[in-house]
């Protein structure tokens, strides 16, 4: 996404949205990994139940 996306984004809508905007933007790929350990991990505890 384009820095200037973000500069808009702050004069049409404030600090607070464009900041959420953009770490969303950042960490969406972190919280991608994060959601497959996590179904892993339950997986995992699922077979050792059984």
């Amino acid at each position: 996404m384009d820095y200037s996306v973000f500069v808009q984004l702050l004069g049409n809508f404030g600090f607070p949205i464009a900041v959420t905007l953009f770490l969303l933007v950042k960490l969406e790929k972190k919280l991608e990994q994060l959601e497959l350990a996590i179904h892993t991990l339950s997986k995992s505890f699922h077979k050792k139940d059984q």
